[in-house]
């Protein structure tokens, strides 16, 4: 329908002058009718639809025609989906205030649930003409009603939002459909903060209203679980049959792979309104997800019944089938949603990174951009397009199975590890599991990670994931966003490569825990240093009884409360499938992985190939427990009372003399007073019971430290050798020991403990100074002059000895005279004086002549 946006616009400046006209013909009633409507409102809010129904039936019979009413009796019953009365009553009411804005929209809404798209149409053309001949000449309650209609009319959201919905908040008193509106037009545009900001500001004014509260939670929804629970739980307790917040549990239930209790939420929602589109939309899903087509295909067609072109509904399927990593399927749900309406931008939006989440970046930037040109609020697209332009200065690198993009400077760095890192990856990973990929897998390293966030999430946050992996498609942090301690880059990378394969042999149908599980499993195979291992605290968890049922394990990783109870979530997945490997073998892992791929329910695929259930976890359980108990068995690892001041703690410290805590405690004191003769000692007992903490929690780094500073350099040289070998992520271990290697003259090892810096960090001049100079001394030319390149990359402190050494090494190899020439002259211009670079050029001229 054509829109005449610029009459409308002028429309919209007038209301702002006119400030909504507050105050103007305000309707005046009893006491006594006032209570009546706002009783009959708190029971449409608790969920008393019959008696709400049955009020304003009855205040029509008696004669009372008063909107409200109507526009009350209305709601309710499209709310239980009765969806011809809530037309003809529309209808009529339409008929008596032919001039109401709000039950025009109901009308128009009845319309759409009939199947009249044409007479909605019509009454959104009525509304359009309202507001052309009326201008600014509107009550103050219809400033709300107003905004819905501008929005629908394509009027910009922000102008809407800051003339309509903010002005109608700070009326006296204030209106609240207003934060409503607001509220929910900024979770429509991803913009969550504002969205939550909104709901808190209206519960101050409106408290224990449900649909407020449940506005807060789906603002919560993406960031915070914890207070997504606490708005639901609030909005329940008002009405245990509120529609939007049961629908937001069966959503979240969803997402935590708890299909069963999603259902009996969808059941309570339809107990309500047997039609509800929405509910019976998340039943398509969860049959798609239970590898049902067949009633996939029903569920959506019962959904579609009444409003058969509603775009919602594939737009809200294919929204959690990509939840799901089920981009295929996914994208082809927001391209029916766009078959209906080609303007429902929810879906273009959401098709965009689809897109991109299959490789398909071309199409995925085209629409994105799109989105954003028509709608310059929605933050999701917005982020895209702002990435797409910073991406624009990315490098590819590219082979015959590796498409990678990173910025430029890292590329020259450390591109080529990441390649061969790849390489290496598919090759073991593809034999492995018998996987043929027939496609180059795109992976992508973002030195902020704010964009990796946008790129993998559409919005910047998240900032406890290193890479995600969407099948072909890998985005990752580089070392750059982690700053100052990095991960292992190479351990991050094989991890999410080993997705690749996990996605692709079950076409993407597989529960999270296990795909986390087989990647941290995969990453202990590939080196026993990488992955997740066995701590103090995850030990003390599994003897505390914390460990989550199989059943359940999804769900852990969206209701994990810390980052220590999130990668315990990784740990206690990594830990099944080695007790799977170990009691069944890892074929009857890949012919569980093979089931899924073929549609069977990850819990039947694993009984078919082990033993029922119940009695698979109560077997891992005492697997888990075993190791746990075996991480230290001669040590005492009590955990100390907290409360250190009183007889008790006394008792228990006289009961505990070699409690390995207690012992720490005690070194780290010595260390702290620099008595390092006495705290070698301890220390050196202290490694003996147990030494497998990581990073400078482990007692092999505080030995190392004393021994460095009692100067027995050949004791500390062994401690951190055996440190190492344990150790993936420590960067400060690393560089110590290329110091001491170097002083040694140890020249293969100042190598090897480069290269696993590299692996940590290959963006500082460390580890290319020392290659530079190990493989000089060891006769690896080529070696030493790569090295010598990438350190002059990172403008190292004395750039004049790198370009120096760069240009002595090229002449010694020969065959690149004018590059020597060109690093000694720069040499020169950095140091004048430099009397090797004088004698090394004219050695370079000579030699030329």
């Amino acid at each position: 329908m054509p829109v005449h946006k610029t009459l409308l616009s002028r429309a919209l400046l007038m209301l702002a002058r006119t400030g909504l006209a507050l105050g103007i013909l305000l309707l005046i009633a009893t006491s006594i009718e006032a209570q009546s409507i706002d009783d009959a409102r708190q029971d449409f809010l608790r969920g008393n639809f019959d008696k709400v129904i049955k009020t304003a039936q009855k205040k029509a019979e008696d004669g009372d025609y008063r909107g409200d009413w109507r526009i009350l009796l209305v709601k309710t019953l499209l709310a239980v989906g009765r969806y011809g009365e809530a037309r003809t009553n529309a209808l009529a009411a339409v008929a008596d205030y032919a001039g109401g804005i709000e039950m025009r929209l109901l009308a128009r809404e009845t319309m759409l649930y009939t199947g009249d798209r044409k007479g909605a149409d019509r009454q959104l053309n009525e509304i359009k003409s309202m507001i052309e001949r009326r201008g600014g000449s509107f009550d103050s309650e219809d400033a709300p009603p107003l905004g819905e209609a501008l929005l629908l009319l394509g009027l910009e959201p922000r102008l809407v939002l800051e003339n309509c919905f903010r002005r109608a908040e700070k009326m006296e008193p204030p209106i609240r459909d207003a934060f409503l509106d607001a509220g929910q037009l900024a979770l429509d545009k991803h913009d969550f903060v504002l969205a939550a900001d909104t709901y808190r500001a209206a519960l101050k004014k409106f408290p224990n209203d449900p649909d407020l509260e449940a506005g807060l939670a789906a603002a919560y929804r993406t960031g915070d679980p914890e207070e997504m629970m606490k708005a639901l739980r609030a909005a329940l307790a008002v009405n245990p049959h509120h529609i939007q917040s049961l629908l937001l549990l069966a959503d979240h239930l969803i997402d935590a792979e708890q299909y069963g209790d999603a259902d009996e939420q969808l059941s309570q929602v339809l107990e309500v309104n047997p039609h509800h589109p929405e509910a019976l939309a998340y039943r398509s899903v969860l049959a798609e997800l239970r590898n049902d087509p067949d009633a996939a295909k029903k569920f959506r067609a019962d959904a579609l019944k009444y409003w058969d072109t509603n775009p919602r509904i594939d737009y809200l399927i294919g929204e959690k089938l990509a939840q799901k990593y089920r981009f295929v399927e996914a994208a082809a749900e927001q391209k029916r949603a766009l078959e209906f309406d080609p303007s429902y931008l929810p879906a273009r939006r959401d098709l965009a990174n689809d897109m991109l989440r299959l490789g398909k970046d071309d199409e995925g930037w085209a629409l994105a951009q799109s989105v954003h040109s028509q709608d310059d609020y929605d933050v999701t697209s917005y982020n895209l397009v702002t990435l797409h332009d910073q991406m624009a200065k990315f490098r590819t690198l590219t082979n015959d199975h590796f498409i990678v993009e990173m910025s430029a400077h890292e590329a020259e760095l450390y591109g080529d590890r990441v390649l061969d890192l790849l390489g290496r990856a598919r090759e073991t990973l593809s034999r492995k599991y018998g996987v043929e990929l027939t496609e180059p897998t795109r992976v992508e390293i973002f030195p902020d990670q704010k964009d990796f966030a946008v790129r993998t999430f559409g919005m910047p946050g998240n900032p406890g994931y290193l890479g995600v992996c969407f099948g072909s498609v890998i985005t990752a942090n580089s070392p750059a966003s982690q700053m100052p301690n990095p991960a292992n880059w190479e351990d991050v990378l094989w991890h999410e490569f080993c997705h690749v394969i996990t996605l692709t042999m079950t076409k993407n149908r597989m529960p999270r825990w296990l795909s986390e599980g087989i990647s941290v499993y995969e990453e202990r195979q590939a080196n026993p240093a990488w992955g997740e291992s066995m701590t103090l605290e995850y030990r003390d968890m599994i003897l505390t009884n914390a460990l989550t049922p199989l059943g359940e394990l999804s769900g852990a990783f969206l209701t994990a409360h810390s980052s220590e109870s999130l990668l315990f979530a990784y740990y206690e997945s990594s830990l099944v499938i080695d007790f799977l490997v170990q009691q069944y073998g890892l074929d009857t892992l890949k012919a569980i992985l093979l089931d899924l791929r073929n549609g069977t329910e990850i819990n039947h695929a694993i009984a078919a190939h082990t033993k029922p259930l119940p009695k698979l976890e109560s077997d891992f359980a005492g697997f888990a427990r075993d190791k746990a108990k075996n991480l230290a068995p001669k040590t005492d690892l009590d955990t100390p009372p907290h409360d250190r001041e009183n007889l008790e703690y006394a008792a228990w410290k006289a009961l505990h003399p070699n409690d390995y805590y207690l012992k720490m405690e005690e070194a780290e004191k010595l260390l702290e007073a620099k008595k390092w003769a006495e705290a070698k000692p301890l220390l050196e007992s202290i490694v003996e019971l147990y030494h497998g903490q990581r990073r400078a929690e482990n007692p092999l780094w505080l030995l190392a430290a004393t021994q460095r500073h009692l100067n027995e350099t050949n004791a500390e040289l062994a401690t951190l050798q055996k440190f190492a070998v344990q150790e993936t992520d420590f960067a400060d271990l690393y560089i110590r020991l290329i110091d001491l290697c170097g002083q040694r003259h140890d020249w293969t090892n100042e190598m090897n403990y480069s290269q696993l810096l590299l692996q940590v960090n290959p963006l500082i001049t460390v580890p290319y100074s020392a290659i530079a100079e190990a493989a000089d001394a060891l006769g690896k030319t080529t070696n030493a002059i790569d090295a010598c390149r990438k350190l002059l990359l990172l403008d190292p402190p004395d750039a004049a000895q790198a370009h120096y050494q760069l240009a002595r090494l090229l002449h010694a190899k020969g065959g690149s005279e004018p590059e020597a020439k060109r690093h000694v002259l720069q040499a020169l211009e950095d140091a004048p004086r430099f009397r090797d670079a004088q004698r090394l050029l004219l050695e370079i001229d000579d030699h030329h002549s």
